[in-house]
């Protein structure tokens, strides 16, 4: 099973497709191909078995990243 998380932006790579994003400290890479159009260094954006799949609006990602450091607190 995956899961959808929401990273930031910190760098999005020269040729347009690629970002790097920030895991709670941990850097990746993904795909941005999907919303590139949309996206900018320190934007928020979903993110499904490496590729961004939606932007989403700070508010919302640190919602979402709050609920789920209640669910790994819970285990």
């Amino acid at each position: 099973m995956c899961i959808a998380v929401p990273v930031r932006i910190e760098r999005i790579e020269n040729d347009g497709i690629n970002a790097l994003v920030d895991y709670g400290g941990l850097k990746k890479k993904v795909s941005i191909i999907l919303v590139k159009d949309r996206v900018k260094v320190n934007d928020y954006i979903i993110v499904h078995a490496g590729a961004a799949i939606e932007k989403i609006d700070q508010d919302e990602a640190r919602e979402r990243l709050a609920l789920f450091k209640q669910l790994l607190e819970e285990k």
